[in-house]
């Protein structure tokens, strides 16, 4: 559920972009299914989520967090770390972020044809409500009761902008840690495959 993230680190290729953003509603074998940028775009996204998981800095992150949160614990790192990108945006990047969310917003929308239903519906609240939401945790806090509440089952979404204030300082250190290596990782992985 890191949007901004996977956004942030598809470079310049409109079809890159619209495929990592595609990644959490596309499951299953990608071969033939997709042209082969936006099918790079895919890969990408399962990569940056395969690295992530296995990463000290987040692996830390999601320890850090109350057992109560369970398996959501992964889903509230993604968001927390898309927090802190985009509140410390400035230093990663050199377009401003409501620059950014707008050409990402045209981007998705231009490729709205080639995406899953589900994704599609989602894309107006995505690019103007939650993305220019994230860089405060009242932000993070609304957009987690939603989440909450879109799940269809009790979950503690709900509570997880405590969360991100009670362990604030320990996460963003974790996050300036694992920024940088996600960094390096994309660029090796678009350079081996790009």
């Amino acid at each position: 559920m890191n949007i901004l993230a996977h956004l942030a680190f598809s470079g310049d290729d409109p079809e890159i972009m619209a495929g990592n953003l595609m990644g959490d509603f596309v499951k299953g074998p990608l071969a033939g299914r997709y042209p082969p940028r936006l099918t790079l775009g895919l890969e990408l996204h399962r990569a940056i989520d395969s690295f992530a998981s296995g990463h000290e800095s987040f692996t830390r992150s999601k320890r850090l967090l109350d057992p109560f949160f369970g398996h959501y614990r992964g889903v509230l790192v993604d968001i927390y770390y898309d927090h802190f990108l985009a509140a410390e945006w400035e230093h990663y990047r050199v377009e401003p972020l409501h620059s950014f969310i707008a050409r990402a917003r045209a981007i998705a929308l231009g490729f709205a044809h080639l995406m899953p239903g589900r994704l599609v519906q989602l894309l107006p609240p995505m690019f103007d409500e939650w993305l220019p939401s994230y860089a405060d945790t009242a932000g993070i806090g609304r957009v987690l009761r939603r989440m909450s509440a879109r799940v269809g089952r009790p979950n503690p979404l709900a509570l997880g902008e405590g969360e991100l204030l009670r362990c604030h300082r320990e996460l963003r250190g974790d996050f300036q840690q694992f920024h940088p290596a996600l960094a390096t990782f994309v660029v090796d992985f678009l350079a081996r495959r790009g």
